[in-house]
């Protein structure tokens, strides 16, 4: 079966893994130092705060933020249910906004109805994720504009879009967000096995974040409440959690940034040709704003919604893992008593009754692609 997504572990990062579990440290060593200061250097960002998945870095964003009870976060439905999940975590209520037609990420427009209305209700959000799905960037210039004026605050949800550029900017850099988010599962553009990161600016959000990561507890005698006993003293400021990433996580992250320019590179060539070789069938093709330079973590396409089942069977048998990205958050079950009903997000509903992901992946072989291509071809 050729998978939609697939890691590429290097000698290099089986190396790096290694030299790890020779040294002294499996976990709280340098290695994830190395790897927040590596990620930080590559956004252009001041600070990273490393986890063990991006959910967690979603979680304790959202808590730096100042999100809890009484809050409302707003996201899109089109992503995996973490962007959304972050703001129950919180005691926090969730909304959706519909998604742009062309590019599939949370509609600028949708978003200013929304906070209009909204506003009018004394209902606006205290934090608003936008989503960069398949690694290209939402409107975030736009979206900040609004959230001056609106006073909401914006975690860019990352996920898929490492690597990515806005308007000339690495996605990341958090000029127009307070806290961008990066996951690195395995079929991501980079892996550090699992594993999330955030990034800011802000020093004192980076300063909270690396305190919920680790149970609350710091060593930090700035942060110390009194004299401290000792070198062995800690204390514990606030409610945290075990969310830290390990020296062996952090070490892969290390290795496979070396080549994350280069990986992002290849899914633009096979994207390219997808592009290229599929563009007279009858299907519409991933849009590309002329601001963003996508990474390509996926690559959906959009059939007629009544032959999408068959096709996605089909492509299966033939061996080809096809996927789906996503079923709309508000649509599950767990979700439908505290979203809207299912009708209420016309764009985001079409998108999912149409849609499948073609692979994509740096190692994805041009006679695998060429399998792909003229398999769909025979089928539409």
């Amino acid at each position: 079966m050729i998978p939609y997504g697939r890691q590429n572990i290097s000698d290099e990062d089986i190396d790096s893994v290694i030299e790890v579990l020779k040294s002294d440290f499996l976990t709280q060593g340098p290695k994830v130092p190395e790897f927040e200061n590596a990620i930080a250097k590559y956004t252009g960002s001041k600070g990273a705060v490393a986890v063990n998945s991006a959910t967690s870095a979603l979680h304790i964003a959202c808590l730096a933020l100042g999100l809890g009870k009484g809050d409302i976060l707003w996201t899109t439905p089109i992503t995996f249910v973490a962007s959304a999940n972050c703001a129950l975590y919180c005691g926090a209520e969730v909304n959706f906004i519909d998604i742009d037609p062309l590019t599939y990420n949370l509609s600028v427009s949708a978003l200013e109805e929304k906070l209009i209305e909204s506003e009018k209700m004394g209902r606006l959000p205290k934090v608003v994720v936008p989503v960069h799905l398949c690694g290209q960037s939402c409107d975030m210039e736009s979206i900040y504009e609004l959230s001056k004026k609106y006073n909401f605050k914006i975690i860019e949800d990352a996920s898929h879009a490492i690597g990515g550029k806005y308007k000339g900017e690495i996605i990341g850099s958090c000029k127009f967000s307070d806290i961008t988010v990066f996951s690195f599962h395995p079929v991501k553009i980079i892996t550090s096995a699992e594993g999330g990161v955030a990034v800011t600016n802000n020093a004192e959000l980076k300063e909270s974040m690396e305190l919920l990561r680790s149970h609350g507890v710091s060593r930090n005698p700035e942060l110390l409440v009194g004299e401290s006993d000792g070198d062995w003293y800690y204390q514990q400021l606030t409610l945290g959690f075990n969310y830290r990433m390990t020296e062996l996580q952090a070490a892969l992250g290390l290795s496979q940034m070396k080549r994350l320019d280069v990986f992002v590179e290849k899914r633009h060539k096979i994207a390219n040709r997808y592009l290229s070789e599929l563009q007279n069938l009858d299907i519409v093709l991933p849009h590309q704003n002329d601001d963003c330079y996508s990474s390509f973590h996926l690559f959906p396409i959009r059939v007629k919604a009544e032959k999408r089942k068959y096709i996605f069977d089909e492509l299966r048998k033939n061996e080809i893992g096809v996927n789906v990205h996503y079923i709309p958050v508000h649509t599950q079950p767990f979700y439908r008593d505290m979203a809207c009903d299912y009708g209420c997000l016309e764009e985001a509903e079409k998108y999912y009754s149409e849609c499948i992901s073609l692979p994509l992946y740096p190692d994805l072989t041009a006679e695998d692609q060429d399998y792909i291509i003229s398999t769909l071809k025979k089928l539409l």
